[in-house]
């Protein structure tokens, strides 16, 4: 999680408002257990219709500035949680236009896909809303541990003394949740990578009749998601519910104490409202700081993941001083002694010792069987990958010394699949050139 911190960074302004929002809200939300105080030992004990009153007035008066500071953070957190998520969506986007064929040859495009678009959306949901609970809550069971230390400390050393009781949980579980996340996330992953194949190879799947085994199979991964997602949410309704229950039986045994206290004349009613109240908060907020770490186990797991993609480096990318192409373009291609085989078959060469020469204005035709190598030869003049043996050269260049992008402004290539983007037919038609005319484009 340190490193979406660089993500979040940009906004300060926007967490230094929502921070102080946060802390106006928080200290409305503690004044209410003052003016709790207030309107017991004032207004109910003393009878006095006035002061009971001009407390309840101010008690409005809080609960509206609180209720205006609560807009402004939760604004303000969720602007910052959209705007980090699309930002991390288009850093990872843009990173992977970086990686070579062989990065997709090896890894599932369901995979990357969900990592993309799943995973993103999970941390929106934290940092624009989980996370900032976390906060809210932390400073409240904060503020309200001091007042309760003002109101009574001997009850205070008991709220102290449960404490460890209630963290420890909250770490033992909070580690299985993470790691359960991480699977669960997997699991998901492998669903959306076996849909991505069989949708693409459609016309496979039903030309073999192949329906019910497909079937089959995608069930079988749904369930294996299910069960990682129900172990996930098992630990987790473990860990809120013995929290809850720790918690509460810890405000049953300081009523029990305060209630005698009240009785004997060492604490007012109103002391105790008010410890209650506090007790509440202490109570609700660490239950909800429980909750929300399941919440931060889940994001720390997707963050993972999608720093996974953003640590792969590029296999093909262009040298610190890329050796330039001859202008103007002779149009040679050479491929000396080359060797290659497939990151996905390295014990496989698809070429071996190959060697060709193609001059200026000379045409020459690759002919041969499926698999002889035809398609590897023009996926090594565009650089897709690089040769294990061996050289291949345009207009003399080697381009592994030379800049990607700009060999393959060298070439034209015409599909033997044609590909349609989802964009209209003008965007299509001047795809590879964008800044073609619309003269152009029409003829």
């Amino acid at each position: 999680m340190a490193r979406l911190s660089q993500y979040l960074a940009p906004y300060r302004a926007r967490f230094a408002v929502a921070g102080v929002a946060l802390l106006v809200a928080a200290g409305c939300t503690l004044a209410v257990g003052q003016g709790l105080k207030f309107v017991v030992d004032r207004g109910f004990s003393a009878g006095d219709a006035d002061e009971l009153d001009r407390a309840l007035f101010a008690l409005l008066a809080i609960i509206a500035a609180m209720s205006v500071a609560t807009y402004v953070r939760f604004y303000n957190v969720s602007w910052i949680g959209e705007r980090v998520t699309a930002d991390l969506r288009k850093r990872v986007f843009d990173h992977l236009l970086t990686l070579s064929p062989g990065f997709f040859e090896v890894t599932r495009t369901g995979e990357v896909i969900s990592r993309l678009t799943n995973d993103t959306t999970m941390l929106e949901s934290v940092i624009g809303s989980s996370l900032s609970m976390a906060l809210r809550n932390i400073v409240l069971g904060i503020g309200a541990l001091i007042l309760l230390m003002l109101t009574s400390l001997k009850l205070t050393l008991l709220v102290l003394g449960g404490l460890p009781v209630v963290v420890l949980p909250i770490i033992l579980f909070g580690r299985r949740v993470r790691r359960l996340s991480r699977t669960s996330q997997d699991r998901v992953a492998d669903t959306g990578a076996y849909v991505d194949e069989a949708i693409h190879e459609i016309r496979t799947v039903q030309a073999y009749a192949h329906e019910p085994q497909d079937r089959r199979a995608y069930g079988d991964r749904v369930e294996a998601a299910f069960g990682a997602g129900v172990r996930r949410i098992r630990q987790r309704a473990l860990l809120i519910g013995a929290v809850i229950f720790l918690v509460f039986v810890a405000v049953g045994i300081i009523l029990w104490i305060g209630g005698h206290d009240v009785l004997a004349g060492r604490l007012s009613a109103g002391q105790l409202s008010a410890f209650v109240f506090y007790s509440v908060i202490v109570a609700s907020s660490v239950g909800a700081v429980s909750e929300v770490a399941g919440e931060l186990q889940r994001a720390a797991g997707a963050t993972e993941r999608l720093l996974e993609i953003l640590d792969t480096p590029p296999e093909i990318a262009a040298p610190a001083s890329p050796s330039p192409l001859p202008e103007p373009p002779q149009g040679t291609v050479a491929l000396e002694a080359v060797t290659f085989a497939y990151p996905s078959r390295p014990g496989d060469p698809a070429l071996s010792s190959l060697s060709l020469k193609v001059a200026t204005g000379e045409r020459v035709a690759l002919v041969g069987p499926s698999g002889a190598g035809k398609t590897t030869v023009f996926q090594l003049l565009l650089r897709f990958y690089d040769p294990q043996a061996g050289r291949v050269l345009i207009d003399g260049v080697d381009v592994r010394t030379a800049d990607p992008r700009a060999v393959r402004g060298r070439i034209a290539v015409v599909p033997q699949d044609p590909v349609i983007f989802a964009a209209s037919v003008w965007d299509n038609v001047r795809y590879g050139r964008p800044d073609a005319t619309d003269a152009e484009v029409r003829d």
